[in-house]
């Protein structure tokens, strides 16, 4: 979710005290609502929790298009969904709905791997209490929760194959966003040029094409070490049971 609605309002600090307490519940909220739907061992516990994550944001998506709306002229085409943000939402949503292993791969790697970026380097010039700094903040946030959470709960985990789909289903995001900005002018997806806060597409090149480029590489970097740690828990899973494997044998 971008934001386009320029007016007075608080600066924000990275990494100040309202960011890292944004981080920290980030980080705790998920365990605990999984915590919660353990301790009652009740399937309406968890549809309750996936209704509350989904009412979230959604309501907060619907209340972000009103106010921005209704702040400023803004121009309807400045607040398509075309953030990959706005597509993870979806994605989540659909989810924990479905319960699905395939809509569940394109959220941990978009939830995750996008979605975390932007918690940890927001390009938000908007700084607590402003209600756009709320608004930002529940909607990424929100999406990392939801894949955190069903990972808790029902024990989802991406695969080698994982990476392959996600990332088909990224070249189609990554199609279909850049013909809306080159149709619109506006750089969803940041597709267009480098966003103004500092993050690690900061460091990426200023020529376009060679940018987009890059970014596909940042992309499957990102991907590849959102896999990794799942990828060495399966060698070392199968390298230890080829080795109690092989004491049997010799025993």
């Amino acid at each position: 979710m971008g934001d386009p609605v320029m007016n007075d309002a608080p600066e924000f600090q990275p990494y100040g005290l309202p960011h890292l307490t944004v981080i920290f519940i980030t980080i705790v909220l998920p365990f605990a609502l999984a915590a919660l739907v353990r301790r009652t061992r009740s399937p309406r516990s968890e549809r309750v929790v996936i209704a509350a994550l989904s009412a979230v944001l959604i309501l907060n998506y619907v209340a972000y298009l009103v106010f921005i709306r209704s702040r400023g002229s803004v121009d309807w085409l400045q607040m398509l969904p075309m953030q990959m943000c706005d597509w993870g939402i979806v994605v989540v949503i659909v989810a924990m709905w479905t319960g699905h292993q395939r809509w569940f791969e394109v959220a941990y790697f978009w939830g995750i791997g996008g979605t975390l970026q932007a918690v940890l380097t927001p390009n938000l010039p908007y700084g607590f209490p402003d209600w756009r700094f709320i608004s930002f903040f529940t909607s990424h946030c929100g999406i990392i929760v939801g894949v955190v959470f069903l990972m808790l709960t029902r024990g989802y985990r991406p695969y080698p194959a994982s990476i392959v789909r996600v990332w088909l289903w990224s070249e189609f995001y990554f199609v279909v966003t850049l013909a809306v900005d080159k149709l619109t002018g506006f750089n969803y997806g940041f597709l267009l040029h480098k966003p103004e806060a500092f993050s690690i597409l900061s460091f990426l090149s200023d020529s376009w094409p060679v940018y987009v480029l890059q970014l596909h590489v940042v992309a499957l970097l990102f991907f590849l070490a959102l896999y990794a740690p799942f990828g060495v828990f399966d060698i070392t899973k199968t390298g230890l049971s080829r080795k109690a494997g092989k004491q049997e044998a010799n025993a």
